[in-house]
């Protein structure tokens, strides 16, 4: 089965700065590139699930996927303010990657912004007209996706973990750790463990800050497996830490 992050014929990574590896921002773009890969991937579905006229289920899962939303844009926000200035500040060389990478997330952002105004409306109506509008657009934004998360990873993160050190690279996980109140954080952080393999789940882990891990562990996994089995009745809860 060949990996998702294996980049597509004609795409080329960014000219590679010389010296050694600084920070393993690669590995941590995976883990949470692969929880959005998934999560985009279920929204549409999520939206086709609910009933018409089920303002109840629409306001639950319209919850979920605006928090979706959020954890998506601050992503992207601490990578813009955090990571691409450092890039093309000391890798001139990586300045086209950096261009393509930015317009990206200004397409995502885009998207995001008109999602907003239909999931509110959907959440309050669940009508059927707004609910296939609604799907429609986070089919279009998980297409953008699939191509943006890919080829950062492929692409970027090489250089970026020659250029940026290691204090520098958690620091832009620790931007959306600090957005964020603790008990959002995990009630999702068990999405994010399960949608990653075993072995990578306890890396990933090991990088969030012991307050939350113990929140996690108290509380987190049992709110992760309410929410999964309220969105997906019938699956079974994947496996996470």
């Amino acid at each position: 089965m060949t990996d998702f992050f294996t980049m597509k014929p004609g795409e080329t990574a960014a000219p590679l700065p010389s010296g050694p590896i600084l920070c393993t921002g690669s590995a941590s773009m995976r883990q949470i590139h692969r929880f959005f890969l998934w999560a985009y991937g279920e929204a549409p579905g999520l939206v086709r699930s609910v009933e018409p006229g089920d303002t109840a289920r629409a306001a639950y899962v319209g919850e979920v996927l605006g928090n979706f939303d959020k954890v998506l844009h601050v992503h992207h926000e601490g990578e813009d303010l955090l990571m691409y200035p450092r890039l093309a500040e000391r890798a001139p060389g990586c300045a086209l990657h950096i261009e393509q990478m930015l317009e990206q997330h200004r397409q995502v952002t885009q998207r995001l912004e008109s999602i907003e105004p239909v999931r509110l409306r959907w959440m309050e109506t669940a009508d059927a007209g707004v609910s296939a509008d609604l799907a429609g657009r986070y089919e279009d934004l998980s297409t953008v996706l699939q191509v943006h998360l890919r080829r950062e990873v492929t692409e970027v993160m090489p250089a970026v973990d020659r250029v940026l050190t290691e204090k520098e690279g958690k620091g832009i996980g620790k931007h959306g750790v600090e957005t964020f109140d603790k008990k959002f954080l995990v009630g999702y952080l068990g999405m994010v463990l399960a949608t990653n393999p075993p072995g990578e789940r306890e890396e990933f882990f090991k990088e969030i800050p012991p307050p939350v891990r113990l929140a996690y562990r108290l509380v987190g996994r049992r709110l992760y497996r309410k929410q999964y089995a309220a969105l997906f009745p019938g699956r079974i809860v994947p496996d996470t830490l």
